[in-house]
């Protein structure tokens, strides 16, 4: 019964912000490692960013600096601000979550097939 649903995508101009949320119900939220990944177009899944089982937190190359995940447990809510938003980071962005997950942060950003349970999904245009 574990489910998990994202929002928040949407159409911005590069530059811009938005803030993507994640909820995840079945299991005490604080005992899942969970992530952001997108794909794009033509391209393969990519690991976004992930807080992995210890509270560690990942980020992929390509948005350190610019987008912070966070977890509010109280509510169980997943976040992904993401700032300074490019053409480059249109997606789908996938929340996804694991009450098993052994991999480090780090390791779940190229190996986030190893998450249990994903979202559907929300989708993320940056217009130039």
């Amino acid at each position: 019964q574990v489910q998990v649903a994202e929002s928040g995508g949407g159409l911005v101009q590069a530059g811009g912000s938005l803030r993507l949320s994640c909820t995840v119900s079945g299991l005490p939220f604080e005992d899942y490692a969970m992530g952001w990944l997108r794909q794009a177009p033509g391209k393969e899944r990519e690991g976004v960013a992930v807080i992995d089982l210890d509270g560690a937190i990942a980020y992929a190359d390509s948005v350190k600096g610019r987008f912070t995940i966070s977890k509010d447990n109280a509510n169980n809510i997943l976040y992904l601000q993401m700032n300074s938003l490019k053409p480059d980071d249109t997606a789908m962005y996938y929340c996804a979550a694991d009450p098993y997950l052994s991999l480090t942060a780090v390791q779940a950003l190229g190996y986030h097939g190893d998450f249990g349970y994903w979202g559907q999904g929300t989708q993320v245009t940056v217009s130039s």
